[in-house]
C-alpha cells in the first residue's frame, strides 16, 4: 500500500514522457545534526545551455558559487524551499525532505510537465514524476538542483556560524564532524540541532542530568545552611 506521505519509486525508466516542461528536484542536508534540508527545483532553457554541470559533491565550493549564478541566470526558472528543524523532528527526516521537495516544485514559476527527482523516493505532487537514482550525475536539471540547493544551504550555515561560532557551523556545515561533536559534548544542543538526531539527543540528555544533579546540590546547601547550629 502506498504511503500518503510520499511514494517509493520504480526504477524503471517510463515507457512515455509527457510533452512539456521538465523540472530538475533534488535536496541538500539530510545528514547534518543542525539546520534545515533544502530542496530545489529547476527547469533548464535548452538554448541557454550551462557547461560544467555535475552533482554539487563533486564540485568545489568555487564551482558550485560559479555555476550557482549562471543557473539562476540562464534557467527557465528555479525554486529553493525547505523544511525547517522543527519539521524535521516532527516529521522526520525523510518525511521532512518530501515536504521540502514538494515546496520547491509548487514555487516554480512555470508548472512542470514532468519532474525528475534524485535518489528512490518521490514526494507527493500534482504532475508526472520519476525517481532517478544518482540523478545528480545522470540529469542536468538534476545537477542544477543539487547545486542550487547546496550553496543555499552551506550559506544558513554561515549564518548559523555567525549566530553560534563556537560550534563551527561555517566548516562542517552541521555535519557530525568530531569538531562538531565534541561542540556539543561541551556547549550542549543550540536551537538550531535537531533533537530528533541521536548526537543531539545524547547532549540535551546529559546536560539535563548535569542540571539535575546541580539542583540536588544546591538544594542539599540551602538545607545545610537553614540547619541550626549544634
Amino acid at each position: 500500500m502506498r504511503s500518503r506521505k510520499f511514494l517509493k519509486a520504480e526504477q524503471a525508466r517510463l515507457l512515455w514522457d509527457a510533452p512539456g516542461l521538465l523540472a530538475g528536484v533534488d535536496e541538500a542536508g539530510r545528514g547534518p545534526l543542525a539546520g534545515p534540508v533544502v530542496a530545489a527545483a529547476v527547469i533548464l532553457d535548452d538554448q541557454k545551455p550551462i557547461r560544467g554541470l555535475a552533482d554539487s559533491k563533486t564540485l568545489t565550493a568555487l564551482q558550485r558559487e560559479m555555476l550557482h549564478d549562471q543557473i539562476l541566470a540562464k534557467a527557465l526558472c528555479c525554486s529553493v524551499a525547505q523544511a525547517s528543524v522543527e519539521e524535521i523532528d516532527t516529521h522526520n527526516i525523510l518525511g521532512a525532505t518530501m515536504l521540502a521537495m514538494r515546496r520547491a516544485v509548487d514555487g516554480l514559476r512555470l508548472k512542470p510537465a514532468k519532474v525528475l527527482v534524485d535518489g528512490n523516493r518521490l514526494p507527493t505532487l500534482d504532475v508526472l514524476a520519476e525517481a532517478v537514482v544518482k540523478g545528480d550525475a545522470l540529469v542536468k536539471a538534476i545537477s542544477a538542483a543539487s547545486i542550487l540547493a547546496k550553496v543555499h544551504r552551506d550559506r544558513l550555515c554561515e549564518q548559523l556560524h555567525a549566530e553560534f561560532p563556537a560550534y563551527g557551523f561555517a566548516g562542517h556545515k552541521g555535519y557530525g564532524t568530531p569538531e562538531h561533536l565534541a561542540a556539543l559534548q561541551v556547549h550542549g544542543a543550540c536551537v538550531h540541532h535537531r533533537r530528533s538526531f541521536s548526537p543531539v539527543a545524547q547532549a540535551l540528555a546529559r546536560v539535563s542530568v548535569m542540571s539535575a544533579s546541580v539542583t540536588v546540590q544546591v538544594q542539599a546547601g540551602d538545607l545545610a545552611l537553614s540547619q541550626p547550629a549544634a
